[in-house]
């Protein structure tokens, strides 16, 4: 019981970050497109909605665990991106606080690659997915 309690609030915590990062790009879209834009992106805008779309479609797979180690995959990719394109070495000079942003995103990094590879639990969870598929949960 206890480690289906665990997984469940490791769950709501990956959803919730991700959603808070979407509900504050679509509530200043602009401010998030101007961002980008600062770091050199091009299409800012576009990459500003792309990104709160990948935020939604991140918490949904959390919060149902359909395509959960995949999701977890690319959330890992995409936090690690993010890390080194808005607080990488480039930005230390700037800002001693930029380094620890960018070293908190390894540890984000680190439960997402765990929550890869155990999955969402056999609780509350669809159990769709391609890749580390736990064989003992029946298919729905």
């Amino acid at each position: 019981m206890s480690r289906t309690v665990a997984i469940l609030i490791a769950r709501l915590i990956f959803a919730a970050v991700f959603a808070m990062a979407a509900s504050f790009k679509f509530a200043g879209m602009e401010a998030t497109a101007n961002y980008i834009a600062a770091a050199g992106f091009p299409f800012p805008l576009l990459l500003a909605w792309l990104a709160a779309i990948f935020e939604i479609a991140l918490v949904l797979a959390f919060l149902t665990g359909a395509f959960f180690s995949e999701a977890a995959l690319l959330a890992a990719i995409y936090v690690i991106f993010l890390a080194f394109a808005f607080h990488g070495p480039s930005h230390w000079q700037a800002s001693q606080d930029e380094f620890g942003f960018f070293v908190d995103h390894f540890t984000f990094l680190a439960g997402l690659l765990f929550a890869a590879v155990h999955g969402p639990g056999k609780r509350l969870a669809l159990c769709y997915g391609f890749i580390w598929r736990d064989e003992t949960v029946p298919a729905n």
